[in-house]
This record gives structure tokens, C-alpha cells and sequence, in this order.
């Protein structure tokens, strides 16, 4: 019989009652934090290569990010289904050390002057789609290693360390190819892969892997399921299009945005990482005020009001000149308002989501929005580098940013902007149900 401070696992191991007490939920946190760390350095790491070692263009930079960004758009709906039906830890184990061999073999081409773009937009799709299968991974993996009380728990400890990493990883890959060369910060990432992959490889719990039916679904009918929830529900549907609306903005905007920090404002690698890690601290603060400003001034219009602040705050970014010890602050204070309201929207959004959704339909329904939104950032990715070989960089941020300010508009004139203090109770509609009209 176990303790009264254990569980049993489904390997008939025991599970302590303490989530931090459990070493295999430390091996995962470790992981999986070492691996956040490594894909948020890498995502500005190797644009400041293209563009402080190669002198790419505003062209080039655009393709990179958006192959870099392709695998969501064109994995993400099929590796959930996948995923499902292998063990995690050994998806997160294949993929650590992907990352790491890949990494590791670029910075070794790098330092021998071999590596060039055309290698560099490989690197950049291997590590985009080896991170999809990881964060995919992780996710599913908490539910196999803890017990169902200690899921909210669980859930919080591993999007904390997101967070942080979001904070620490484009400073860290700033700072590293600023004082250091972009070849070595590409070997750093591959370190913290490897960590990540040494951490989760000492998993010593056994998961049992759900059961499928006799004759299960196929993919393509119950992605069509998910595609004629969304499109049939009058909230996830705006919830949807404002997503789409501001990932193909952003992602335009943040091309234009990695050439405007050291090419405009001439700031070094380290300031460039400052200013996107910025968002980080502002990302907290919008999760602490997640769970009051919506009950108190109702969903709606905290949806509409956070959106417009945020993405508001990058207006005024091409009317900077100066020197950084003017810049820079104004820099990290756009992040931080930007951090802030994006983060309440996430929120917010996600809780209209799961209010609206069916029981059975609810990772479909988060995947459906999730390819929508996200598939249309490579598209903005090569939007953004043609307006900045076109238009030039001042004019470009301005238009992109503006851009951005399509998604609270798209949400102030739908019903999301109705939306009052309490949640519709709809969640327990069964899968079968119609979606409203």
C-alpha cells in the first residue's frame, strides 16, 4: 500500500504527494527550462548571424524567419495526433539531441567560415520543426507523469520557466553574439539542448500511452471537425481571424524590427537583446492582472483595451533617433507595455476559448486557432523583409506596426467586445453539438 504522502503511478511506481519532491518532475523542469533557453537564444541568435555575418538583407532576413517559422504552419496540426501515440520522453529526447547535433555543427561552420545562407535557412527550418515536436512533447508529457491534482501545479512551475526564459534567452543571445561571435552563441544553444537532453533522459517513470479505438478517426476528418467548430462560432471565429491578423502583422513587424535596432539605431547585440527580453517582465505583470482586471471590468473590454495598448506602444518606434542611452529605455519601456497587454489578451482570450468550446473539441478547437494565427507569421516573415527593401526601414516599422492595430479592432466591432464580467457556460456542449451560428 503506498503512504499517505504517495501515489501510484501507472508503472507501479510510487508518486510523491509533494510535486517538487517528485525527481522526475525536476528532471522535466530542468529540461524543459535549458530547452526554452536554447530555442528563445536561437530565435535571435541567428538572425544577428544573417545580419552581422553575412549582411543579409532585409529580403534574406524575411526568408530565414519565415522558414524558421514554416514547420508550425505546416507540422503543428499532424504532430498533436503523432505525438499521442509515442512516449513523450523519448520524442523530447530525439529532438534535444537533434537540436544540439544541428547547433553544435553550425557553430562549427561558422567558426571555419563555412557556414553560408543557404545552410543557415536548413539550420533554421531543422531547429523550427524539432521544436515543434518538443513543445508539442512537453505539454502532453505533465499529464502522463503527475497526478490529476497536481496538473494546475505542474502547469504553472513549467510556464513560469517559459516565461523566464523568455526573459533571459534574447538577452543571453544578444549578449553572446555581441561580446562573444554569433558562431559560439550558436554552440551556446546547442549546450543548453544538451543539458535539456542529459535532464529528461534521466526520466525514470514508465508512461503508459492512451489507448486509440479499434478504428479511430481519421487525421483529416477530425481536423475538419475542428476547422467547422471555429468557422461556425461567431467568438472563435474573431478569436481566430484577430489572431491571424495580428501574427502576420507581427511577424512583419519583427523582421523590420531586427534591422531597425542595429542598422537604424545602430544598437549592439546586447541592446537588441535587452529590448526583446523586455517583454518577459511585462508578460508577468499581464498574467497577475489576468486574474483580476476581467472579473472587475468585464472580458470584453479588457480584451479590446489590453490589445490596443499593446500593440498600440510600437507606434512610436520609428520616431526614435539618438544615441541608446535615449533609445534603449524608451525601447525596453514599448517592450514592457507590449509584454503586458499581449499577455492579458492571451489570457483572457484563452479563457473565452475553453468557455465557448466543447468538452470533446477543446484541442481542436486551441490547435484550429494555434495553425490559423500562427500559420500566417512566415507570410508576414516575407511581407516584412520586401517592405524594408522597398519602402525602408522608418516607413516600413510604421506600416507594420499599424498593422498590428487590425486585431482590437477586428475584436471591438465583433461580440468579444460585449462580453461582460462572467463567461457564457458553454464548455459543456458534447462533441456532436452544432456550433453557434
Amino acid at each position: 500500500m503506498p503512504s499517505a504522502s504517495s501515489a501510484v503511478s501507472d508503472s507501479g511506481r510510487p508518486v510523491p504527494s509533494s510535486l517538487w519532491r517528485d525527481g522526475d518532475f525536476r528532471r522535466l523542469w530542468v529540461g524543459q527550462t535549458a530547452s526554452q533557453l536554447g530555442e528563445h537564444a536561437s530565435l535571435v541568435v541567428l538572425p544577428l548571424f544573417a545580419v552581422l555575418t553575412l549582411n543579409a538583407g532585409a529580403g534574406e532576413l524575411g526568408v530565414l524567419r519565415a522558414v524558421g517559422q514554416a514547420p508550425i504552419l505546416l507540422l503543428s496540426l499532424f504532430v498533436g495526433a503523432w505525438v499521442d501515440r509515442w512516449r513523450t520522453r523519448t520524442v523530447m529526447v530525439l529532438t534535444d539531441a537533434g537540436r544540439t547535433l544541428a547547433l553544435g555543427a553550425a557553430a562549427l561552420a561558422g567558426l571555419l567560415g563555412w557556414l553560408g545562407l543557404p545552410a543557415l535557412l536548413v539550420l533554421a527550418f531543422a531547429v523550427g520543426a524539432l521544436s515543434v515536436f518538443f513543445d508539442v512533447a512537453y505539454q502532453a508529457s505533465l499529464v502522463r507523469l503527475v497526478r490529476r491534482d497536481q496538473l494546475v501545479r505542474g502547469n504553472s512551475a513549467l510556464e513560469g520557466s517559459r516565461s523566464a526564459a523568455q526573459i533571459g534567452g534574447p538577452a543571453l543571445g544578444g549578449a553572446l553574439v555581441s561580446l562573444l561571435s554569433a558562431p559560439i552563441a550558436a554552440a551556446s544553444g546547442a549546450l543548453f539542448f544538451a543539458l535539456s537532453f542529459l535532464s529528461i533522459r534521466r526520466i525514470r517513470r514508465t508512461e503508459s500511452i492512451p489507448k486509440s479505438p479499434e478504428r479511430p478517426p481519421r487525421v483529416w476528418r477530425r481536423i475538419h471537425e475542428g476547422l467547422r467548430l471555429v468557422i461556425g462560432d461567431t467568438s472563435l471565429r474573431t478569436v481566430c481571424l484577430a489572431s491571424a491578423a495580428f501574427q502576420f502583422s507581427f511577424a512583419a513587424m519583427m523582421t523590420v524590427y531586427l534591422l531597425f535596432l542595429p542598422r537604424e539605431l545602430h544598437l549592439s547585440g546586447t541592446a537588441v537583446g535587452l529590448a526583446l527580453a523586455a517583454t518577459g517582465p511585462g508578460a508577468l505583470l499581464g498574467s497577475v492582472l489576468a486574474a483580476r482586471l476581467p472579473s472587475r471590468f468585464g472580458h470584453g473590454a479588457v480584451l479590446v483595451s489590453a490589445a490596443a495598448l499593446g500593440d498600440g506602444a510600437f507606434l512610436c518606434v520609428p520616431a526614435l533617433h539618438g544615441s541608446a542611452a535615449v533609445t534603449v529605455p524608451v525601447l525596453l519601456a514599448v517592450g514592457f507595455v507590449f509584454g503586458t497587454g499581449g499577455q492579458l489578451v492571451n489570457v483572457t482570450v484563452m479563457a473565452v476559448r475553453q468557455a465557448v468550446t466543447p468538452d470533446g473539441m477543446q484541442g481542436r478547437g486551441a490547435a484550429t486557432i494555434t495553425f490559423v494565427g500562427m500559420g500566417m507569421a512566415p507570410l508576414g516573415s516575407l511581407l516584412g523583409g520586401f517592405l524594408a527593401g522597398e519602402w525602408g526601414l522608418r516607413t516600413s516599422l510604421l506600416v507594420t506596426a499599424a498593422g498590428m492595430m487590425l486585431s482590437p479592432v477586428l475584436m471591438a466591432l465583433s461580440p468579444l467586445a460585449r462580453l461582460g464580467r462572467e463567461l457564457p457556460d458553454l464548455a459543456h456542449r458534447t462533441e456532436d453539438a452544432r456550433p453557434a451560428r
